[in-house]
């Protein structure tokens, strides 16, 4: 080969190269602005645009097992459970000592009814290294829902081993609850709360005074669980609860409210608050909220087929399918036609197939029912 083609091609090979380089980057980049942004919208209980960036953010950077784990949990909360599993595969491959993903996956296997499956991929996990405690606890999650007498078994083996282990003493209290073992669940959750003053171990530690009907003690439990997290939706509906049936329809009522001011679309909300207004004698007010509950109620159902449309078109699209993809998408907002994050990867879709004005569209709609989305041609 003469040498000037040579030089040339040697040239081309690494312009070729640092422009893959370049392009790779940039993704990363892209990818990381848009998880950041997701995770704030999380903290924030904007679940649902969180959830569509997280999806962009893991498309960009399939490699990222942190984005790939984060979306599986947002996927997990929303009930796409076979969506959240393969997202806890793909961050297992990137990383596969992920033992947040692990504890993620044996979970969502549980759920989604194939509990066999989870003991034995945790069974396996902790075999490949005994002296590993998280492993362990990890097995402990997988058998909660095949074997709860050998789970709790594996908690208090964890526990032997880590006595400050503040989530196996919580799962052991969530466990002990299900055989109706309250003093010991009791004992439990106030040990997981005085390690780490989580909300949730405050949550649990009120709803277990709840079931043994010490108000009082449920109360104060569920006001430490709100002053670890004032956005804890559960533990101000469960206030609302508890207040309810020690009488005080007032301080009911204006729990339930702070819970429907956090998030306005909880269903269940409303239907506690119109439970309590009936009961205080505001038959409209009850009325009404029961009304908006119902609306709220049909709206998540279709919300939730919506969601999986969506999963569905957001493996196509990464996979290359884009009109398949444009098609699930298309679905979703059938069904839903308020759900943002299919308006949003709609607009993804056409703009990949060049459909730029329908893609404006998409993203327009988007962007209206939730301001968060941001429309990615704004930027270009």
């Amino acid at each position: 080969m003469p040498t000037a083609v040579a030089a040339v091609l040697g040239t081309l090979a690494v312009l070729v190269t640092l422009a893959s380089a370049t392009a790779t980057a940039q993704d990363a980049g892209q990818a990381r602005r848009a998880y950041d942004q997701a995770v704030a919208l999380e903290a924030n209980g904007n679940y649902p645009a969180a959830l569509s960036l997280f999806w962009a953010a893991a498309g960009a950077a399939p490699a990222d097992a942190d984005i790939q784990n984060r979306l599986g949990e947002a996927l997990e909360r929303i009930g796409a459970l076979d969506a959240a599993v393969d997202a806890y595969e793909h961050a297992l491959r990137n990383r596969p000592d992920f033992s947040r993903a692990m504890n993620d996956l044996v979970v969502a296997l549980a759920k989604a009814g194939r509990g066999a499956e989870a003991v034995r991929r945790a069974e396996s996990w902790a075999a490949a290294k005994p002296a590993d405690t998280e492993r362990l606890f990890t097995l402990g999650l997988a058998q909660s829902e095949q074997d709860v007498e050998a789970a709790m078994r594996t908690m208090r083996q964890v526990i032997a081993r880590n006595p400050d282990h503040a989530l196996a003493h919580y799962n052991l209290a969530l466990m002990l609850k299900r055989v109706d073992r309250i003093d010991e669940a009791i004992t439990s959750a106030r040990r997981a709360a005085s390690i780490e003053g989580r909300a949730v171990a405050h949550l649990a530690l009120g709803s277990l005074y709840f079931q043994r009907a010490d108000f009082a003690q449920a109360a104060a439990s569920l006001e430490d669980a709100i002053a670890a997290d004032r956005r804890s939706v559960d533990a101000w509906i469960l206030l609302g609860a508890v207040q309810k049936a020690r009488g005080d329809l007032r301080r009911a009522a204006e729990a339930l409210r702070k819970a429907i001011a956090i998030r306005p679309g909880s269903w269940t909300a409303h239907a506690a608050l119109a439970t309590v207004l009936e009961l205080a004698g505001d038959d409209e007010g009850s009325r009404r909220a029961s009304a908006e509950a119902e609306r709220l109620r049909t709206d998540d159902q279709r919300e939730r087929t919506a969601v999986v449309m969506t999963a569905v078109g957001v493996s196509r699209l990464d996979a290359g399918d884009v009109d398949g993809a444009r098609e699930r998408f298309a679905a979703a907002v059938a069904v839903a036609t308020t759900y943002a994050p299919a308006y949003y990867h709609l607009g993804r879709a056409l703009h990949r197939l060049g459909r730029i004005d329908d893609a404006r569209a998409a993203f327009g709609t988007a962007h209206q029912l939730n301001p968060s989305l941001v429309s990615p041609l704004d930027s270009r």
